[in-house]
């Protein structure tokens, strides 16, 4: 399906038009939270998001056609939208440019601060994990790489060692969840349980939200630059790092938005969520995240409920019904008339919103 300057929504801006009003509204907002904090320009969000987000727009242009010659073309899922499959042989694996580079900016600039360097080492973590995932469906020639149990417990395995370096660093200081309106819930040993679930659940959510041109790199940039704001005033470094990935991946758009020259592959998605979710982490900010993550978790959910669906309404030949008409949720967009761009806008607008929300919130924390 083409898409079109005007449609029967009314809503129907192109890929370069989402770029540019994605562009504006975070540097915006960096520039409101810098001046909200009084920040100077050499202490300022502002420059290490514009200097990663500078370096991997200009590196993805040497990176793209290096991975072309790679021949690192994605293969595309018969049974998914038909007009994706005229994106087969789309370089894919772009998250190699857009993760070293936000996650080592991130370090430099936080002073090589102990919490972003442990967030940055999670981060890549998973980043090598997608790199595998992706490697292995491009050896296999077919959208299939790691078995799923292989990969979760490869996710888990990182996610354990994290949660143990947070033990060590800061005790039982980051087993209390603060709620709205100054509830706090001490979980104790549970909140060990419920930090490796956030890292497995995000990092997988953010991966499932990869299926549409600009969509999982603009609203993580979104969600990153959000969680900075909430986490400034008393995790400055651990700020940077997260401006400095969401300066990253909004660098990836100006190559991933629609018509797309690159993917992100699991390198970029399954990275983003761990970075997300081990910040969320040490800050003591899972309600906050939990708020920022509302677009990842309803894919996710959306994956979880078609299954479930399915196989609750099996019949005697083993054939069941489906909720969406294609999951994740993007996807059943796409079937139900909506173009890639309509889906991407929305989408933006949608975490623009939960970010607002997670700032008021931080209020009532």
């Amino acid at each position: 399906m083409e898409d079109r300057s005007v449609s029967a929504r009314g809503f129907n801006p192109t890929g370069t038009v989402l770029l540019i009003l994605l562009g504006l509204f975070l540097t915006g907002a960096v520039l409101w939270v810098d001046w909200q904090n009084g920040k100077s320009l050499m202490s300022s969000l502002l420059l290490p998001f514009a200097v990663s987000t500078g370096l991997v727009t200009a590196i993805g242009y040497q990176a793209i056609p290096l991975l072309k010659q790679l021949k690192m073309g994605q293969f595309i899922r018969e049974d998914g939208p038909q007009a994706h499959l005229k994106k087969a042989g789309t370089p894919t694996m772009g998250g190699v440019f857009v993760v070293p580079i936000g996650t080592l900016l991130g370090v430099i600039w936080s002073q090589f601060n102990p919490d972003a360097i442990a967030v940055a080492i999670t981060s890549l973590g998973y980043f090598a994990i997608g790199g595998v995932d992706d490697w292995k469906s491009l050896s296999n020639r077919k959208n299939e790489g790691l078995t799923p149990k292989g990969k979760l417990l490869l996710q888990a395995a990182i996610a354990i060692a994290f949660c143990g370096w947070a033990f060590y660093s800061r005790g039982n200081a980051i087993t209390n969840v603060h709620l709205p309106f100054h509830v706090v819930v001490p979980l104790g040993l549970l909140f060990w349980g419920l930090a490796v679930f956030a890292l497995l659940a995000e990092s997988n959510a953010t991966n499932l939200t990869d299926g549409v041109d600009g969509l999982a790199g603009g609203t993580g940039a979104i969600a990153l630059a959000g969680l900075a704001a909430v986490i400034l005033p008393k995790e400055p470094s651990l700020a940077i790092l997260c401006i400095c990935l969401s300066g990253s991946y909004l660098g990836f758009v100006v190559h991933n938005r629609n018509k797309a020259k690159v993917f992100m592959g699991d390198t970029g998605s399954l990275a983003l969520g761990g970075a997300l979710a081990a910040v969320g982490i040490l800050t003591e900010n899972l309600w906050v995240l939990f708020i920022l993550s509302g677009i990842f978790a309803v894919e996710a959910l959306s994956v979880t409920a078609q299954v479930g669906y399915y196989k609750a309404t099996k019949d005697a030949e083993g054939k069941g019904k489906r909720l969406f008409k294609m999951a994740p949720i993007h996807h059943h967009l796409e079937l139900s008339g909506w173009t890639e761009t309509q889906v991407v806008g929305v989408f933006y607008a949608i975490e623009v919103v939960l970010v607002i929300i997670s700032l008021l919130s931080r209020q009532t924390l």
